[in-house]
């Protein structure tokens, strides 16, 4: 007598960390991805937009936002992947996730400034708000991945910050 063929669902993943506690922690790495890709969007809009006396200034800084930006975002979505969950990918999604709201029109040089901090700041909080449950689970990788994003939104808000200043 032949066995009946299964479909398999594959292999269980044990990595140390709860099938729930993945799925919250890809959860909130979603946001911080979603966050990520409209800073980054924001960033790199600004960049090609920005006008006036600061012009050459705030392009090359933009820039150099806007590419260390898109360089986190395939860290963090790798993170999630590697938690065994799917990364989002779409405007949509991403709209439906982030806790930034997209610009209106072109701003001025010193509001697309103060827009920036105030999404360089949106996004530290997102990642920050994910400590509880990453060290409750015992994380460490994605308690690094928030570590380092944590460091590179405080510095550059702190950077544009200071372009506010008299």
């Amino acid at each position: 007598m032949k066995k009946k063929a299964t479909k398999s669902a594959g292999p269980v993943m044990d990595i140390g960390i709860s099938a729930d506690d993945r799925a919250e922690i890809a959860a909130g790495l979603s946001r911080l991805l979603a966050d990520s890709f409209n800073l980054y969007l924001m960033t790199h809009n600004f960049h090609w937009n920005v006008k006036g006396p600061m012009f050459n200034t705030l392009h090359l800084m933009f820039m150099g936002q806007y590419t260390e930006q898109w360089n986190a975002l395939d860290v963090i979505a790798e993170r999630i992947r590697a938690l065994g969950h799917p990364a989002p990918g779409t405007g949509k999604l991403f709209s439906e996730l982030t806790s930034i709201d997209e610009p209106e029109g072109v701003p001025a040089a010193l509001e697309m400034v103060r827009l920036l901090v105030a999404a360089q700041e949106a996004t530290a909080r997102t990642a920050r708000g994910l400590f509880p449950l990453v060290d409750k689970a015992n994380d460490q990788p994605t308690a690094d991945l928030l570590t380092q994003r944590l460091e590179v939104h405080e510095k550059t808000a702190w950077m544009l910050r200071s372009l506010l200043e008299e």
